[in-house]
């Protein structure tokens, strides 16, 4: 397996024996690797391979059955997903998940819940009835911040239209407007090309380098489209039947004898 060796002073995410059982099947068995401050980070591999429970695992929306994930030096597996939320860790979904009958402005500013906790939430809810000023000031900033999300998108002539009336790609930009809005430090990405054309593929491409350097994230995406993750990505961990196969900088992957055989193909 190819391996780059990294310098765990500027690591962010480590796993460490990563496995997750279904009964008898392994569907990530004994995964380990680290991913650095500020680097898009591709997670590539068949179909099954086991990418998506892997984001469950860093999400927390699965425990391992083994194994450890480590956060900015804390141990988070056992966490909820609201707590990894919290903490700075976003994503997005293969399957988009958007709250469909409410605006494109709700459906970000609901993002933005972890940020309006700051008081008791007692204190909250009587300041909301009462319209008290701590809770018109924190609506206030959550719909700045969504529409400045939004705007960035190219969507801030569509903010009051039900997101279930928005076409596909724009869906896509509007979910990760909603993860955006958390400010996660780590933002995961499913399949975010999926159903995109070539031309869109490539805006999508410099889109995730922009808000990259624009919101001094780290970014692991899922991508099926092979050029697009050997173009974007700074690494790349490649998965087959739960296992990781190769780990690498997009050229040494590429190239990489298991990978080819399990992934690739000659051409």
């Amino acid at each position: 397996m190819s391996q780059q060796v990294l310098s765990k002073d500027n690591s962010i995410l480590e796993a460490k024996g990563l496995t997750r059982r279904f009964g008898g099947l392994v569907a990530v068995n004994n995964v380990s690797f680290s991913v650095q401050k500020h680097e898009i980070f591709g997670l590539i591999g068949p179909n099954g391979a086991g990418k998506t429970t892997l984001f469950n695992l860093i999400t927390c929306l699965l425990p391992p059955s083994s194994g450890q994930l480590i956060y900015e030096g804390e141990k988070i597996s056992q966490l909820r997903p609201h707590q990894v939320a919290s903490k700075g860790i976003s994503r997005t979904f293969q399957n988009i998940r958007l709250f469909g009958e409410l605006s494109a402005l709700e459906n970000v500013m609901i993002g933005r819940h972890i940020h309006s906790r700051n008081i008791h939430p007692v204190a909250a809810l009587v300041s909301g009835m009462l319209a008290l000023p701590v809770a018109n000031q924190q609506e206030k900033e959550t719909k700045q911040k969504a529409l400045e999300l939004l705007e960035m998108m190219g969507l801030n002539d569509r903010t009051n239209e039900k997101a279930k009336n928005f076409p596909y790609g724009d869906q896509r930009r509007l979910e990760i407007a909603r993860a955006l809005a958390l400010e996660p430090q780590i933002l995961l990405l499913d399949e975010p090309a999926a159903g995109m054309n070539p031309n869109e593929k490539h805006q999508l491409s410099e889109f995730i380098r922009e808000i990259r350097d624009r919101f001094n994230l780290t970014i692991i995406l899922i991508e099926h489209h092979v050029p697009l993750v050997m173009g974007l990505c700074d690494r790349i961990a490649v998965l087959d039947f739960g296992q990781l196969i190769a780990l690498g900088e997009p050229a040494v992957v590429r190239n990489d004898p298991a990978v080819i055989e399990a992934y690739l193909g000659d051409d």
